[in-house]
This record gives C-alpha cells, structure tokens and sequence, in this order.
C-alpha cells in the first residue's frame, strides 16, 4: 500500500534505493518497476512538452501524482541515484504510439509496462522522444 505521508514515502524510497544497490540487474530493475506501479495513479500531470519544469525527485515524491511519464521519471530517478555502471544506459521514452518507458540494457528491459516484472524484450519500439539517464540526473544535482 502506497504511504500516503511524504516523510514515508521518502523513506520508502531511500529503502528501495539501497536494497537495490546490491542487486542483480534484473532483480533491481524488477524491485524499482514494482514499487513505483504501486504509486497513486492520475492521467496527465506531466507532459514532454514541459520538460524544463518538471519536478526534482523530492518534489515528485511531495506532489504524490504519478501519470505514466511521472512514474517514469521517477523509475529513472532511482536508477540515476544507484549510480551502477550495468545500468547507466537507461533512457526515458516516449514510444510512437504514446507509452512513456524506461529502456535499460539497449532495450533488453523495458519498465513501467507491466506492473509484474519488466519486459525482456528484443522487439523494436519507434521512439519518439527520449531523455538519456544524465539528462535525468540534471535535474537535481
């Protein structure tokens, strides 16, 4: 159940960031994609077109509304903060047909997709618009 106080969510975050650390690649990406598909859901609280704007991590975490880009954007916000080596080609996208995705591992997974696990996948999605996870950490540091 998601908190719904900021100081917990917070320290939910913190938590998951360093059970993550140590984890297998697959393993972390499955635990970061599960806990931020159980995040309150709202359509269209960020847009691409106002990328400058959009919220710092502590900030996204406060407003407590997640569309999918927000989830995404907070997906690569924890990857950012891991600061892993195997996961430093994760890139936020905007697929053709209007899904907002995190890819890692050149596309081999796929998250905020599927709330189970993250999508292995060797398909190609056309891309529309992408943010690649430096372009992501700006944002806060």
């Amino acid at each position: 159940m998601w908190s719904t106080s900021f100081p917990e969510r917070l320290a939910g975050w913190k938590n998951l960031r360093m059970t993550c650390q140590d984890l297998d690649a697959r393993t972390a990406l499955e635990q970061i994609n599960a806990w931020w598909f159980g995040t309150p859901w709202q359509p269209y609280y960020l847009h691409w077109d106002d990328v400058e704007t959009w919220p710092d991590p502590w900030a996204l975490l406060s407003d407590d509304v997640y569309c999918d880009l927000a989830r995404s954007l907070g997906i690569m916000y924890t990857i950012s903060m891991l600061e892993r080596q195997d996961l430093a080609d994760a890139e936020l996208i905007m697929s053709q047909n209007g899904h907002n995705l995190v890819s890692v591992g050149q596309s081999k997974y796929i998250l905020n997709w599927s709330p189970d696990t993250v999508v292995n996948t060797s398909s190609d999605i056309q891309i529309q618009r992408s943010l690649k996870l430096s372009e992501i950490a700006q944002k806060y540091e």
